[in-house]
C-alpha cells in the first residue's frame, strides 16, 4: 500500500531530515543524484577567455572528505530503511565522489548489481588541456541486500536495444535543448539529468504503479519520467528555486496512455516448464514431427521428450544448435509443429501449461 501523503508529491526540505519521517519499506526504487563534492578550486575559462558555468553551488561544497562521507552514510542508511525488501537503488556520480559512495553502499550491506557508464555524446571539453576530457559519469545499481528479488526487465531492455542484451555502457547526450530548464537565459540547475537516462533506469528496474523515491530531486527529472511511465513518485529537494521549477515541470508533464505502458514479461518470471512436460501431459505426442520455420528440417519427438533428427538424438535445444552449427539455440522458438495449414512455434504449446493470472 502506497502512503497517500507521499504518493506523487514532492517535498521542499532537507533530505537528511525529511527521509527520517517516511515509514520503512515504502519504495520499490530509489534514484539518488547526490552532491558530487566536485572540489573545484579555480574558475574555468574557455580559450576565448569567456567563463564556464561550472558547478560551484553551495549545496555541492563540503569542508572535507570526512564531512562528505558522514553525509553520504546518513542518507544511505535512511534509503536502505526505506527500500522494500526486493527494492533497488541507483546512485549517480563522477570520479570525485562515486568511489566513496560505492564503499559506503557496500559497507551498509547493499548488494551491487552493476556499475553503468553513462557515456556522454556531447561532453564539456577540457579547456585547459591538462587532462582527458571527462566524458562519462558512473551509476551504481544495487539491491537492498544479496537476497533481494529485485526487478530487472531484461526482455524489455533487450527489445529496447534491437534484440541485443543491454550493456553497461550507455551512450546518451547530456541535457540540452528545450528539455533544459532556463531562467533569464541561464540554466536553472547546473546538473540537470536528461530524461532519456531516467527513462532507461525506470524501465529497467520498475513496473507500472511502482513507487520511486528521489531524495535529491533537483529539477525534477525523476518525477517527470516516473509520471510519464505510469509509476508513482516522491521527491525531496532542499533548494527553493529547484523545488518550484520541478513543481511546474511535473505539473506540465503528461502520463503516456495506459494501453502503451505494458512491457514484455520476463521469461525468468515465468514458471520453468521443460519440454518433457508437454509429452507426459499429452500436449504433444511421441512420434509427432516438428520442423524448422521453413519446413526444410524435420525431427520426431521421443517418449522421453528428446527428439531424433537423422542419426542424432538430444534435447530440442541441443539438436537445433547442432543443425545451425551454433554453441546454443533456443529450441522453443526454432522448432514448429503443424496446426491445420500453418506452422506454429512449439513455444505456444508451453503457454498452455502456464498458470493463468
Amino acid at each position: 500500500m502506497i502512503n497517500s501523503t507521499l504518493k506523487n508529491k514532492i517535498i521542499n526540505g532537507d533530505s537528511l531530515k525529511e527521509l527520517k519521517k517516511i515509514p520503512s519499506e515504502s519504495f520499490d526504487l530509489i534514484f539518488a543524484d547526490p552532491p558530487y563534492n566536485l572540489q573545484l578550486r579555480n574558475k574555468l575559462i574557455r580559450p576565448d577567455r569567456s567563463k564556464v558555468n561550472a558547478v560551484n553551488d553551495k549545496w555541492d561544497q563540503f569542508e572535507s572528505f570526512k564531512t562528505y562521507d558522514k553525509f553520504t552514510n546518513e542518507w544511505l542508511i535512511e534509503c536502505k530503511r526505506l527500500l522494500k525488501k526486493n527494492g533497488s537503488i541507483w546512485v549517480i556520480g563522477s570520479y570525485h565522489n562515486i568511489f566513496r559512495v560505492g564503499a559506503k553502499i557496500q559497507d551498509l550491506g547493499f548488494w551491487i548489481l552493476n556499475d553503468v557508464i553513462w557515456n556522454k555524446n556531447n561532453p564539456m571539453p577540457n579547456f585547459r588541456g591538462t587532462r582527458f576530457t571527462n566524458a562519462h559519469e558512473t551509476l551504481i545499481w544495487a539491491s537492498k541486500d544479496k537476497n533481494s528479488k529485485y526487478t530487472f526487465n531484461y526482455q524489455s531492455l533487450k527489445c529496447f536495444n534491437d534484440d541485443l542484451q543491454m550493456r553497461s555502457t550507455w551512450n546518451l547526450p547530456i541535457c540540452n535543448g528545450n528539455e533544459r530548464l532556463k531562467q533569464n537565459g541561464d540554466k536553472v540547475h547546473s546538473t540537470q539529468k536528461p530524461e532519456a537516462l531516467l527513462h532507461r533506469i525506470i524501465l529497467a528496474s520498475t513496473n507500472k504503479n511502482d513507487f520511486i523515491l528521489d531524495p535529491f530531486l533537483g529539477s525534477g527529472t525523476t518525477a517527470v519520467v516516473a509520471k510519464k511511465l505510469g509509476r508513482n513518485f516522491c521527491g525531496i529537494e532542499k533548494e527553493k528555486l529547484y523545488f518550484e521549477a520541478a513543481s511546474k515541470r511535473i505539473k506540465k508533464s503528461k502520463i503516456i496512455e495506459d494501453e502503451y505502458l505494458d512491457t514484455i514479461q520476463n521469461n525468468r518470471s515465468k514458471p520453468r516448464i521443460p519440454f518433457g512436460s508437454l509429452v507426459e501431459l499429452g500436449v504433444i505426442k511421441p512420434g509427432t514431427e516438428i520442423y524448422d520455420q521453413k519446413k526444410k528440417i524435420n525431427a520426431k519427438i521421443m517418449v522421453d521428450g528428446s527428439i531424433k533428427y537423422q542419426k542424432s538424438e538430444g534435447s530440442i535445444h541441443k539438436i537445433a544448435a547442432k543443425i545451425l552449427g551454433a554453441e546454443s539455440c533456443n529450441g522453443w522458438t526454432y522448432w514448429h509443429y503443424q496446426s491445420g495449414n500453418t506452422l506454429k512455434p512449439i513455444d505456444e504449446l508451453r503457454e498452455k501449461l502456464r498458470p493463468k493470472n
